[in-house]
C-alpha cells in the first residue's frame, strides 16, 4: 500500500532537509577551516580574514614541525598507551560488574546498583580524589591515569541494561555443559551483545584520547604526559616557544599560529578514523543498552 503524502508532509521535509543542511554546515565548517589552516603558508593564514575554504597557499611546514617535535610523539605514544590498556581494562571490569548485576540469581543486585548510581551524582571531589591517589601511591604513575576511571557508571548501566536483555536460557544451557561465569560471560555473552561492546570499546577509547584532565593533577614528569596535554599547552602558549616546542629556536612566532592548527588535525585524525568502522554497532548498540528489560 502506497501511503499519500499531503502538502504538508513535503513542506516539512523541506524544512527538515533545510535545517539539517545547515547545522551540517555549522559543524562541518570549523573543521574544514582547521585542515585547510594546517596546509597553508604561514605568513598568510596569519594576515588571513574571513571564511576559508582552501589553503591560503600551500605549505607543509607545520606538519614538519609538529611531527619533528619529540614532544609530540613521546605523547602520541603515551596516548596510545593510555587507550588501549585503559580500554581493554575499562571493558574487563565494566563487563564484569554488568555480568553480575545483569544475574537475575544475584540477591544483592539492587542495593549494589543503587549504591554505583549514587557515585554519579555525589563524588568526594578533586581534593579528595587527589589525597587518595597519591595515598595509594600511584601519583606521577601511569596507574593514575588507568585505575581512578577504570568504571564510568553510566557506561556499566547501559551494559548492565544489554546483557539482563539476553535470554537466560543461553547462560543455563552453558551451565548445564559445564561453563562457569567466565567461560558464559567471554564466549556466549560477548558474542551476543557485541554491538553493545563495540559502542563501550569507542566511548572510552575516545574518553582516554580526550584525556588531559587527570594528567594535570596526577603527573609531574613529561615524559608520562598524553598528547592532549600536550596540545593544550600549545594551544594556551599561543607559540611554538617555551617546553612543548624544543625546536623554537630554529622557527619564527608567524608559525605559532599554523602549529596549533597541525596540531588539532594530527590529534583529531586518528578517532575520525575509527568512527566509520564502528559506525554499523553504534545505534543498535546504544538502543539496546539504553532500553529498559
Amino acid at each position: 500500500m502506497v501511503e499519500k503524502r499531503t502538502a504538508g508532509d513535503h513542506i516539512f521535509d523541506t524544512f527538515n532537509v533545510l535545517l539539517l543542511s545547515l547545522f551540517s554546515i555549522l559543524f562541518l565548517y570549523p573543521m574544514v577551516h582547521v585542515v585547510m589552516a594546517s596546509f597553508s603558508e604561514p605568513r598568510q593564514i596569519m594576515n588571513h580574514v574571513g571564511i576559508l575554504l582552501w589553503p591560503d597557499g600551500f605549505s607543509l611546514e607545520g606538519y614538519k614541525v609538529v611531527l619533528g617535535n619529540p614532544n609530540i610523539l613521546n605523547g602520541y605514544l603515551n596516548t596510545i598507551f593510555y587507550v588501549v590498556a585503559g580500554t581493554a581494562l575499562n571493558i574487563l571490569l565494566s563487563s564484569m560488574g554488568a555480568y553480575v548485576l545483569s544475574s537475575k540469581e544475584f540477591p544483592m543486585k539492587r542495593t549494589i546498583s543503587i549504591a554505583i548510581v549514587f557515585t554519579m551524582y555525589f563524588s568526594g571531589g578533586m581534593i579528595p580524589n587527589f589525597l587518595l591517589v597519591r595515598g595509594l601511591g600511584m601519583y606521577n604513575s601511569r596507574l593514575a591515569m588507568l585505575l581512578p576511571a577504570a568504571i564510568n557508571t553510566w557506561n556499566l548501566i547501559m551494559m548492565r541494561t544489554s546483557f539482563a536483555a539476553i535470554p537466560d536460557s543461553l547462560a543455563e544451557s552453558a551451565r548445564i555443559d559445564g561453563a562457569n561465569d567466565f567461560t558464559i560471560l567471554f564466549r556466549i555473552i560477548f558474542p551476543v551483545a557485541k554491538a553493545t561492546i563495540a559502542v563501550m570499546v569507542l566511548f572510552y577509547a575516545v574518553g582516554h584520547w580526550n584525556s588531559w584532565f587527570n594528567a594535570m593533577i596526577y603527573l609531574q614528569d613529561r615524559e608520562k604526559y598524553p598528547l592532549q596535554l600536550i596540545l593544550r599547552e600549545i594551544l594556551i602558549s599561543n607559540s611554538s616557544s617555551g617546553n612543548t616546542v624544543e625546536a623554537a629556536d630554529e622557527i619564527t612566532n608567524f608559525l605559532g599560529q599554523l602549529i596549533k592548527y597541525c596540531t588539532i588535525v594530527v590529534s583529531t585524525l586518528p578517532v575520525l578514523c575509527i568512527y566509520p568502522f564502528v559506525q554499523k554497532y553504534f545505534m543498535t548498540g546504544v538502543m539496546v543498552g539504553a532500553i529498559k528489560e
